[in-house]
């Protein structure tokens, strides 16, 4: 890497975290915002993130409340400052966590529900959407066990 190599790190960080974000159905600017935050461990001003992350006002804005939505990171004021601040949101981590358990919850639940109504003759389809239903289950436990982990006290 050339120059400043922890600012290097940084902005490779950023750039990896949009694309994972992508890949989860994300707008790519939330989960470089989300890095950003990460990162830097401070409120940043909404124009500063716009500035930083090379994104329209727009964008920051709409990354924001989906970030905010999902329990990510809070929108704070500083005084004699007109523009909002935000910052990581306290347990977010926890909050990505259970936000993932649900979302795989309920497709198990759309699977299981196909599953009480699908007749008992039909055993190669019965007995290939139980196996769907228990490889959700399994994820949904290890989610589960994820998020007490995070919750247990002294960690």
């Amino acid at each position: 890497m050339s120059g400043d190599t922890t600012t290097d790190l940084r902005s490779d960080f950023i750039e990896r975290m949009g694309l994972i974000a992508q890949g989860e159905g994300m707008p790519r600017s939330a989960g470089r915002m989300l890095a950003l935050l990460i990162w830097d461990g401070e409120p940043i001003a909404f124009a500063d993130l716009a500035a930083t992350l090379q994104i329209s006002r727009g964008n920051v804005s709409t990354s924001a409340r989906l970030l905010e939505e999902r329990g990510l990171v809070r929108r704070v004021s500083r005084p004699a400052e007109r523009q909002d601040f935000f910052q990581i949101a306290p347990n977010a981590f926890l909050s990505m966590l259970n936000g993932t358990r649900v979302r795989i919850e309920n497709a198990m639940g759309e699977i299981e529900k196909v599953l009480e109504t699908l007749p008992a003759r039909e055993q190669g389809p019965r007995t290939r959407l139980t196996e769907y239903a228990e490889f959700y289950r399994a994820i949904a436990d290890g989610l589960q066990t994820a998020v007490d982990r995070l919750q247990s006290p002294g960690r």
